[in-house]
């Protein structure tokens, strides 16, 4: 059991540190190439940022683990919206003033309801991952033209431009994008290797583990940046960098695990973390629609997520853990 969290950790430092270099080396590419910093913050650095969970899911459908990667991203946007935005929210109210940002709450709902329908009858095929894999090209193409769209007093607008590397050569960018990448592969090789032996080991299912720890260890880039963003001010990036990440976990880590290994759903899927996972999703929709004219995700409201967050993870844990003597 040592040896397999000692590699999970090993695969979690690598992620992190490769999500960073990786987002990094996207971002400063992208800006050499002229494209615009809202452009490049709400699908480059959005798709970027969601680097650790598709290639956890590249690597365990290949394996023949879909159910990690499932687990994964249904569990990171679970964490995202309970854990990041709970802790965030305490720690410092998130004033929501972007009209982008809003424009892409909806979109996030509407990816929530259609992985809900996909599962609805317990199984992922080609053709579903091929549907997600689509609908991942669909909204790319729908953020970006809804970034040339966007007014320019938008505070997202200089939020991204605050963020995005700037005075980055060309080289330096694609080098750091390729040594983020290979990072990201070698330390998702061994966080998926891990899991899958701690899952054994204490008898449960992937998917218990993808939700339980792969899920917890690839957001940490997530609350590193939206927590870094708060404190700064730029509230835009602390949630817009959560919903933009929770959109691309669902369609792209889902898609491709299902494309690369269709599989059935374990029934607690199903009857319990897909619905979970909406529920948290409505609630942070409700939480941010400005209803009362003051258009801010409260520390009441992210004590409430935070809360939430933690009775999930409880009965889950207890539900299903159950360590080896």
């Amino acid at each position: 059991m040592l040896e397999n969290l000692l590699e999970v950790i090993a695969g979690l430092v690598l992620l992190i540190w490769g999500a960073d270099r990786f987002v990094h080396g996207a971002a400063a590419t992208a800006r050499n190439l002229g494209i615009a910093p809202l452009l490049i913050g709400l699908t480059i650095v959005a798709f970027a940022t969601s680097a650790p969970e598709i290639l956890v899911s590249v690597v365990a459908s290949v394996r023949g683990e879909p159910g990690l990667a499932i687990g994964n991203a249904i569990g990171s946007n679970i964490v995202n919206v309970g854990l990041v935005l709970g802790c965030v929210a305490v720690i410092r109210p998130i004033q929501l003033r972007s009209a982008t940002l809003r424009r892409e709450m909806p979109a996030l709902l509407a990816v929530s309801l259609l992985t809900v329908s996909l599962f609805l009858d317990s199984h992922l095929s080609r053709i579903d991952g091929i549907v997600m894999l689509t609908g991942l090209v669909i909204v790319m193409i729908w953020l970006a033209r809804l970034g040339v769209r966007s007014a320019p007093s938008d505070p997202i607008k200089m939020d991204f431009e605050a963020e995005i590397p700037a005075n980055v050569s060309m080289r330096m960018a694609i080098f750091w994008l390729l040594v983020g990448l290979v990072t990201l592969l070698i330390g998702a090789q061994l966080l998926v290797d891990g899991s899958i032996e701690i899952a054994r080991l204490i008898g449960v299912s992937e998917v218990v583990i993808g939700i339980l720890l792969v899920a917890f260890g690839t957001s940490l880039p997530e609350l590193a940046v939206s927590l870094v963003s708060a404190m700064k001010g730029e509230y835009g990036l602390a949630i817009g960098n959560i919903v933009g990440s929770n959109i691309f976990n669902l369609l792209a880590v889902i898609g491709v695990a299902a494309t690369i290994a269709p599989s059935s759903l374990a029934p607690s899927v199903l009857s319990l973390h897909v619905f979970v996972m909406v529920a948290f999703t409505l609630v942070l929709f409700a939480m941010t629609y400005d209803y009362d004219g003051k258009s801010e995700l409260s520390r009441i409201e992210g004590a409430a997520l935070l809360f939430a967050f933690v009775a999930y993870d409880t009965y889950v844990v207890m539900q299903n853990v159950r360590m080896p003597e």
